[in-house]
């Protein structure tokens, strides 16, 4: 059986990101919490790029993850919610870096086939997903059931990403 961890996962938004912490130790997975980091849109981008980086600063010093996972990006239609979005997941990637923690990304249908089994499964088969893996879990919000999926996608594929960069270490 392996050490626990515990994993915060992120759902990046510009108007809300998602969080979620569990603790995975081997194939066992427990809730921890979760919730929303929100900025306030009436505010410049630039206070509302501050307003989520304080917030998930201060979520992991609550919660004191050792390691990350971030939902890459789904790109939009619209440029200028893309550009935001990019710039709301940027601060969803640098803070846990500023904090040391190992980040890993993972793509938006590789998390859903994940947890539900289908790499395009909606919300609310993420959110029944979520109550069946964490029945502890109690996710108000769409996006903090998503940030524990992305936190639950960690636990399953971190093993092999180890593997690979001691690989590609040794192959170097």
């Amino acid at each position: 059986m392996s050490d626990p961890i515990r994993i915060l996962g992120l759902d990046p938004g510009l108007r809300k990101t998602g969080w979620g912490l569990i603790v995975s130790e081997g194939t066992k997975l427990s809730f921890v919490a979760c919730g929303v980091v929100e900025s306030d849109e009436k505010q410049s981008l630039a206070e509302r790029l501050r307003q989520l980086h304080d917030g998930i600063a201060g979520v992991i010093a609550r919660h004191v993850p050792q390691e990350v996972a971030v939902e890459e990006t789904f790109v939009n239609r619209d440029p200028q919610s893309a550009l935001k979005l990019g710039q709301a997941r940027g601060i969803a990637l640098v803070v846990p870096a500023l904090a040391g923690l190992d980040v890993a990304e993972y793509a938006a249908n590789l998390v859903k086939k994940t947890v539900v089994g289908v790499g395009h499964a909606d919300k609310k088969q993420v959110q029944a997903m979520i109550r069946v893996l964490l029945p502890k879990a109690e996710t108000r919000s769409a996006d903090a059931a998503d940030a524990l999926a992305v936190a639950i996608c960690h636990s399953q594929h971190r093993g092999a990403r180890a593997l690979l960069a001691q690989y590609q270490l040794r192959k170097a």
